[in-house]
């Protein structure tokens, strides 16, 4: 394990590759994550689309679909789905920079979390670049609803979030967590923690062609007030834990970490790109920032 402790743009010192299956289409994909130069971005390329254009870089505007996950595209019309576990890892420790070759149209679901993206990425091990790190520094409030969910980016000298989710099922209930978004909260209680859903859903799901992949391997599956996987659950509100994962996901699509504080209830992928779009079109509520470590005060 490799805490960064300085604000230098990061990439990986050598190519990491895992394969699984992907959640929605149930096809078995091969991903391999390589190092790129300072101020290259995080860019997925499509292995398997050869007749056009299959670079796809990351940006609040790439994403076209965030109902059940985050999607991406490019300019050529290619797609790429459920991007946000690895975003996330991606941002809590630190890379800026990496190309990301998938030879399907979704990222492998692996155990549902971000834990096994975290593990790949520490295999590859880490390598400052010479480049300093940028930040979206929060200056005024960006706040979005839909429905009786909402998300808003506030002002912070640091990255903080809360999330608050409430559902009917007694297993889940009303669950909330406040945090600072830094690489060994990440690691202790965030990683691990895994998506979720309902077995009545399942189905509905799948005949719309979606959850193909999906299983208790991958998946925290809940029944009226039953939990069905063997092992339980991971810790303890692993479900609130989770839905701060992917929001940690989602917004690492600005490209850069945020200097702010987020705070969602009920939020999805939808809302958190929403609320991407609204900071993005809000250019006096944000500024790009670099931050020079800070000297150790003598005596």
């Amino acid at each position: 394990m490799s805490v960064r402790n300085d604000h230098h743009e990061r990439t990986i010192v050598a190519p990491a590759i895992i394969a699984g299956v992907g959640v929605h289409t149930g096809r078995r994909v091969r991903l391999a994550v390589r190092p790129a130069p300072a101020g290259a971005g995080i860019v997925f390329v499509r292995t398997d689309v050869t007749d056009r254009d299959n670079r796809i870089p990351v940006s609040g505007e790439a994403v076209v679909d965030a109902r059940l996950n985050t999607m991406i595209e490019n300019a050529a019309g290619v797609r790429l789905s459920t991007i946000e576990h690895l975003m996330a890892a991606f941002c809590a420790l630190g890379v800026s920079n990496a190309v990301v070759e998938v030879d399907g149209p979704e990222l492998p679901i692996l155990d549902g979390s971000a834990l096994e993206f975290v593990q790949l990425l520490d295999r590859a091990g880490f390598r400052p670049q010479a480049q300093p790190q940028r930040y979206i520094e929060i200056l005024e409030t960006v706040h979005v609803t839909e429905g009786d969910k909402h998300a808003a980016l506030l002002p912070c000298d640091r990255y903080e979030m809360r999330f608050e989710i409430d559902f009917p099922s007694a297993v889940i209930g009303n669950q909330i967590i406040d945090f600072v978004v830094d690489e060994p909260t990440f690691r202790k209680e965030i990683m691990a923690c895994r998506t979720f859903g309902f077995a009545h859903e399942v189905e509905a799901l799948r005949q719309a062609g979606l959850a193909r992949g999906g299983s208790l391997e991958n998946a925290v599956v809940i029944d009226g007030d039953e939990i069905l996987n063997p092992g339980g659950l991971r810790m303890e509100r692993e479900f609130v834990r989770h839905k701060a994962l992917d929001a940690i996901g989602d917004l690492y699509v600005l490209g850069a970490p945020v200097l702010g504080r987020y705070e969602g209830y009920k939020a999805g992928h939808a809302v958190n790109n929403k609320l991407v779009r609204a900071l993005l079109a809000a250019p006096h509520a944000w500024r790009e920032v670099t931050r020079v470590p800070e000297m150790a005060q003598a005596g």
